[in-house]
């Protein structure tokens, strides 16, 4: 099993309020980072620290403004002290994000330290994400 694949389905900790996850950005640090987009083509390289940096930006924004709950509990790190790999829920594509499902979604987007691989996204994002996952590259 790659180490990619080893993280993807590794233990993963919530983060699981609004508070935590602005300290835990503050974590994550900008360079080295691999930020890929389920159904979107597999980054060969790692993101500069500006685009890592937009990028957390954005993706709070969008986490904050489409999860309308009193909690967070939607990002999901190997280590929530020193991150390695970052799983994001797409708010608008929950199902079965925690706990026990035999076929639980696929994030709308994974931060990872390793080279990440395809993931068959069954579910296609729609146009709006994609659009503003180019966004991201588009300067």
């Amino acid at each position: 099993m790659s180490a990619f694949q080893q993280l993807n389905c590794g233990r993963l900790w919530s983060v699981m309020s609004w508070e935590q996850l602005t300290a835990f950005w503050g974590r994550v640090g900008g360079e080295g980072w691999y930020l890929y987009a389920i159904g979107e083509a597999v980054p060969t390289e790692p993101a500069a620290a500006a685009t890592t940096a937009e990028f957390v930006k954005r993706i709070d924004a969008l986490l904050r403004d489409d999860h309308r709950h009193d909690y967070c509990s939607i990002v999901y790190a190997d280590n929530l002290d020193a991150p390695t790999f970052i799983k994001i829920y797409d708010p608008n594509n929950l199902g079965v994000s925690c706990g026990f499902s035999t076929n639980p979604p696929l994030p709308g987007w994974i931060m990872s330290r390793v080279p990440p691989e395809d993931l068959e996204a069954e579910w296609k994002p729609p146009e709006g994400r994609r659009r503003w996952w180019r966004a991201l590259f588009s300067d």
